[in-house]
């Protein structure tokens, strides 16, 4: 039995009598061989220790690398959370070399364009440019759309929707064959986190309606839409522990060093609470989500990975 395989099998092995086994991998061994045993990809991956582009790039390679999501031709967007008029050290918004890293890897696969925006809460040009989302998209190739207009955005109609049963989405949301959910988690006022499902508010026109409306039902609703993220990467490098979304000051932040990623958008949200010192409990949008049946919350039914740099 290889290392790899006998870390899996202890992690396996404690789980099965709720043991607190802590399974770490360095970036070696996942550069040798990023399937975890038993065949396949990890369903959730955690990486530790290292810059949001770095650790972006270990858990894609054990994800089985950019190519099982991009493919050569495909129309690309990636949607960061770039909401406020605040710079990259205040934490509001997703790391823009983060950012810049996914854009490259896309163009890399083989991607025909690369798309990047948000509906934003600050006046938008302020929030592009000060976030530096903007540069490192430009610079990466990419190209950044406006969202500042009812215009941009298509209503859709939500079938399975509970309370939100119809919503304006953008139309580069509908259009594109693969849309990265690059979220920066942090705490909210309302919804009490930020991560993965919270984030496609920025997606939809008019996000009045979600905050008068049961706001977690609204955040669970859309993520019945039939266009998903195909892949969700949390940013929880520097998270906003207080006075989220927007922050105060550089003392509400914790340096955490982390990085989620998954397909599973719920999951990713169960992961993020828990750096957050949340219990999913806490966050009703993710129990609603589940019973949606978009995604599973019970990460002990997932194949979860975790990294350290």
């Amino acid at each position: 039995m290889d290392r790899r395989k006998f870390i899996a099998f202890l992690s396996a092995l404690a789980a099965s009598y709720k043991l607190k086994f802590p399974l770490s991998l360095k970036a070696a061994e996942v550069a040798s061989a990023p399937a975890v045993s038993g065949g396949g990809f990890p369903d959730l991956i955690a990486v530790m220790g290292g810059l949001p582009a770095d650790m972006f790039e270990l858990a894609l390679k054990a994800a089985g690398g950019i190519d099982r999501f991009v493919k050569a031709g495909q129309k690309v967007l990636v949607k960061p959370n770039i909401g406020w008029d605040k710079t990259p050290e205040e934490g509001a918004n997703t790391s823009p070399a983060l950012v810049k890293k996914i854009v490259e890897l896309c163009f890399k696969a083989g991607a025909k364009e690369v798309n990047v925006f948000d509906n934003t809460c600050n006046q938008w040009r302020a929030c592009y440019s000060n976030s530096q989302i903007e540069k490192a998209v430009l610079e990466a190739g990419g190209k950044m759309l406006m969202a500042n207009s009812a215009d941009y955005f298509t209503r859709i109609d939500l079938p399975a929707g509970k309370v939100l049963k119809e919503v304006e989405v953008h139309q580069a949301w509908l259009d594109s064959d693969v849309i990265i959910n690059v979220p920066i988690l942090k705490h909210h006022g309302g919804a009490r986190m930020t991560s993965a499902m919270k984030n496609l508010m920025g997606v939809v026109w008019n996000r009045r309606f979600y905050h008068s409306n049961d706001l977690h039902q609204c955040i669970a609703d859309f993520t019945t839409c039939s266009k998903k993220p195909t892949l969700n990467v949390v940013d929880a490098y520097n998270v906003m522990m207080r006075n989220g979304p927007r922050g105060v000051s550089t003392a509400d932040l914790a340096t955490r060093k982390m990085l989620i990623l998954s397909t599973d958008m719920v999951a990713a949200d169960v992961a993020s609470a828990k750096i957050m010192d949340l219990t999913p409990a806490d966050v009703s949008y993710i129990a609603k989500a589940a019973a949606h049946g978009v995604g599973i919350a019970d990460l002990e039914k997932l194949r979860v990975e975790r990294l350290k740099m």
